[in-house]
Parts: structure tokens; sequence; C-alpha cells
């Protein structure tokens, strides 16, 4: 019987929890001995925190899944086996879409600690004892985005750095809890908003042009366009010391750039 395996970690947290990637490569390598099956190939994503929908193809985007599927395409597969259903997916959106696909090739899912599951069966006990750990497994997570939100806003209402990326014309170093102006992006910055004042009725493009010809650059490296224009102007407060998070302002801790 042929069989694949998958493994994913997404966070440190996981992997300290005892699913790191060479843990789950040697169950699952373990469990197929066991059994006696095939293991063609275990296919692997590192370091995804979640999954990019493609909602007008209904597609996940996870290069390790994706080469899984096309496997199932060229191979006659009986199982993809796991540790857990969650190194699968993590929303039932994207449940939905992989258990589509994996019937597409009449293929179920070996879970090991979850040895009832399967796509396939329609038994009341099992749809409620799967569904109640999928569900366990959404309130951990959403227990631990409670807590980072509550944090993330207890900063921001003190005028702190919340986290995200550092806005344009700032840098935040590594073990560093607050940003830091970077003076060649400020001057880019500063000059958006001069030239804006001098003419109001300049688009964002035009703008962009001059940005270009002086050679300022965006954070990437690359030439300034319209949309970048436009987030430059929309973050006006921030960069007048301001700090907003949701629908809490207060004043930044980060200088102000003008």
């Amino acid at each position: 019987m042929n069989v694949v395996g998958y493994i994913r970690v997404s966070t440190q947290g996981q992997a300290k929890d005892g699913y790191s990637l060479k843990y789950q490569e040697e169950e699952i390598q373990a469990y197929c001995e066991k059994h006696g099956w095939n293991l063609i190939h275990i296919f692997r994503d590192e370091g995804i925190s979640g999954a990019k929908m493609n909602e007008e193809a209904l597609e996940v985007d996870r290069v390790g899944l994706q080469e899984m599927l096309a496997h199932l395409f060229a191979f006659q597969i009986k199982y993809v086996v796991v540790l857990n259903t969650s190194q699968l997916w993590r929303s039932d959106m994207v449940r939905v879409l992989i258990h589509r696909e994996l019937q597409k090739y009449g293929v179920d899912i070996k879970s090991i600690e979850q040895p009832n599951y399967s796509i396939y069966k329609k038994d009341p006990s099992d749809v409620l004892v799967n569904g109640l750990m999928e569900l366990l497994d959404q309130y951990q997570r959403l227990e631990i985005a409670l807590k980072l939100k509550k944090g993330r806003h207890k900063k921001a209402k003190e005028g702190g750095y919340a986290g995200g990326r550092a806005t344009f014309g700032y840098r935040k170093l590594r073990g560093e809890k607050e940003l830091r102006v970077d003076e060649d992006k400020a001057k880019a910055v500063q000059r958006v908003f001069e030239l804006r004042e001098q003419h109001p009725t300049w688009s964002f493009t035009r703008i962009a042009d001059v940005l270009n010809k002086e050679g300022h650059l965006t954070t990437q490296g690359k030439p300034f366009t319209k949309v970048q224009v436009k987030r430059i102007l929309d973050r006006k407060d921030f960069y007048k010391g301001m700090y907003t998070y949701g629908c809490i302002q207060a004043k930044g801790k980060h200088q102000a750039i003008l």
C-alpha cells in the first residue's frame, strides 16, 4: 500500500511542544513501518504560520502541500499520514478544500493522534469526537491570539509599538521594543509631504515619479508607485508622533518625522 506523509511546523512554540519536523517525521516513519505501508515520500512546510487563500481559484498556498497534492495525481496513493490533522489545516475553509482535493483521488487521511479520523466516515460518534478535537485546537489558538491582542492593546494605549511591520521611515532592530527613525527613508517621507503641500493637485503617480527621479527607494529597494505614496500620506498622524492601533490613539513613543 502506497502512502505519503506530511509534516509542518508553523511556530517556535509548536516545535517546543514536541511537534518539531524531526519528531513528526520519525513518528510517521515508525507508524508506516508498523503497518507495513510503503512510505513514498514525506512532504514538508516549515515556518508557515497559516495558509494564504486564493479565493477565486479556491487554492491553499503552501509549497509542500501543493507538491503533495500533485503527487496524488501522479501515483496511486491510499493515505496521507500525519501526526495530527492540525498539520494539514487550522481553519474550516482549508479543511474543506483539502478534503475536496483528497476525495478527487480517493485518498484518505491517517492521523496518528486521531486513529478514528477519516474524511469518508459518517459515523456520528466519530464526527463528534473529531469535531470536538478540532474545536479544542481552534479554541487554544483563539485563546493565544486573544492574549496577544490584549498585550498589543495595552502597549498601544501607552503609545508603544504594538508589533507588525515597521512603518516606512522607521526600523526596528532585533531585541529593541521601540521604532527608530531610518534617516534615508525619513527624507523620502518628508519629501512626499513637501511635494503634496507645494503641488496639491498633483496625482500620487506624479509624486512617485519625482521621488524616483531623485533616487528615493522603497523598503524593498524598488521604485515608488502611487500605492506607496498614498500609504505614506494616509499615515500623516503617525509621522507627526501619534500612534493609532484600531480605535486606540495615543501620543507615540516613536520620534516624529514631520
